[in-house]
């Protein structure tokens, strides 16, 4: 009898211990997640904002500039090259850049000209070549948008570093959100997959249900949109353009076995044009100079037509004597009729023969960059207006998850006090945050940073200091 006493003790104290265990680990999974969403929220809520702004970029353009976008349908339309030269007639000083044709009936073209270190478009009528207007690029609404979306507008590097330090700690927000939400105990739909709704009752509860409901809905979709949006971010972007390029197929030529025959640069192509994320990174090659001129843009416009490159594409001019003609077609930027994603195409012609030295098509990507370049395209919603609309919802319904988690903060936090939940006294929970810092430093390189200040500062700081640890908590 004596050795059973002892041994349900045993037990009762095991039962105990693993309770306190699982209590300190939810507390310190509080607390993560209570900071992150303190810290980031107000970030957050801007970059929802701004980009449900930016989702509608080519309606919004289209209704901005519909003058310059715009022409009355005619017979024939004059060769690119005509068009280009009434440009120059305008514009003799000016350095040509670039050239995107009418892609329907009723559109302009566009030559993309750089006037004291300016970039300019002059749009153009391609069935007599008058020119409409001119944009400067810099001045697009839009532009501004994207740089405020992006953070480079507002704080450069550090901005943009900004950025995808809130987009990393929304992907944990979004972990340790689950963890929090996981019913455990609890067996009913309501305050689960249901919110309590009570209108006339809006209470802690009914902000909690809020918040976290509506979260747990959206959370697949909000990590994929986080996860898209991070391939345009300096660090962790820079991290997979490392994976992915190297099992990405390589550029062809006309002939598959050219694919390592052309010269190359150290030039990588999105120093010189704007081309889908997949094709950033590949070397831009280099033409021959052999004496003759440089064939004319209708002859590029002849190559993209025989590649199959569909309607929309632009044309960067080459820069010196080695520079290359790059075709490339980008379905984000085309409207109406946007291609899909998978007519991603990008081309570098050499300007004096018009031999194709590289082609990166759709083919060519390898599964991880498609699978890539399908989550930037879920991103900018370009799969339709419908596409357009969900993700619209989906920010929208960001902005309630964060503007829910702050009101019902400010219901439950002390007068006085930040309201933080409480530090657990578990010591030996330090060992599973330390082994957390590390794994989330090394896939997030400015998490890890961000974690470390923060671990010093709760554990090393806060909670020696008894005036701060009083308002914290």
């Amino acid at each position: 009898m004596e050795f059973e006493r002892i041994d349900a003790v045993a037990k009762d104290s095991k039962a105990f211990t693993d309770k306190q265990t699982k209590a300190s680990l939810y507390k310190t999974v509080w607390r993560w997640h209570f900071y992150a969403g303190i810290f980031f929220a107000p970030l957050i809520i801007f970059l929802s904002i701004t980009g449900g702004i930016y989702l509608f970029k080519p309606q919004i353009e289209n209704y901005m500039y519909h003058d310059l976008y715009y022409v009355q349908q005619g017979q024939h339309k004059i060769s690119s090259t005509e068009q280009i030269y009434e440009v120059k007639k305008n514009y003799p000083h000016a350095k040509i850049t670039g050239f995107t044709p009418s892609f329907a009936p009723d559109r302009s073209s566009e030559v993309e000209i750089m006037v004291n270190g300016e970039s300019i478009s002059v749009f153009v009528n391609p069935y007599n070549g008058d020119i409409i207007g001119k944009l400067n690029e810099n001045a697009r609404f839009m532009a501004w948008v994207k740089d405020l979306h992006n953070g480079e507008l507002w704080g450069g590097t550090i901005g943009n570093w900004l950025v995808e330090l809130s987009a990393c700690w929304f992907i944990i927000l979004i972990i340790t959100g689950v963890y929090l939400w996981w019913p455990r105990n609890r067996k009913s739909l309501f305050g689960t997959l249901i919110p309590r709704i009570n209108l006339s009752k809006r209470n802690r509860t009914f902000w909690r249900d809020m918040h976290a409901v509506t979260a747990i809905w959206l959370s697949l979709f909000i990590v994929v949109q986080l996860f898209s949006g991070l391939m345009w971010s300096g660090v962790w972007g820079s991290m997979a353009h490392r994976i992915v390029d190297p099992i990405s197929g390589n550029p062809e030529g006309d002939q598959p076995w050219e694919k390592y025959a052309f010269p190359k640069s150290t030039m990588p192509t999105k120093e010189i044009a704007d081309v889908p994320w997949a094709a950033e990174n590949l070397p831009v090659p280099e033409s021959s100079p052999n004496g003759v001129k440089t064939i004319s843009v209708d002859k590029v416009m002849q190559i993209a037509e025989k590649n199959n490159v569909q309607p929309g594409y632009r044309i960067a001019f080459p820069d010196g004597e080695t520079g290359v003609y790059t075709i490339f077609l980008d379905p984000a930027d085309v409207y109406p009729n946007r291609p899909l994603p998978w007519a991603q195409q990008t081309l570098h012609i050499d300007q004096y023969s018009g031999k194709v030295l590289a082609k990166f098509a759709w083919s060519d990507y390898g599964a991880l960059g498609k699978l890539i370049s399908l989550g930037i395209a879920f991103h900018q919603g370009e799969f339709g207006f419908i596409s357009q609309l969900f993700m619209l919802a989906l920010t929208i319904g960001i902005i309630m998850i964060v503007v829910s988690s702050v009101i019902m903060w400010w219901k439950r936090k002390p007068k006085g006090k930040l309201g933080a939940p409480a530090l657990p006294e578990n010591f030996k929970m330090l060992k599973g945050v330390a082994v957390i810092v590390i794994v989330l430093g090394l896939f997030f390189p400015l998490v890890g940073a961000s974690l470390l200040i923060v671990w010093v500062l709760d554990y090393f700081v806060i909670k020696r200091i008894p005036i701060a640890k009083q308002w914290i908590g």
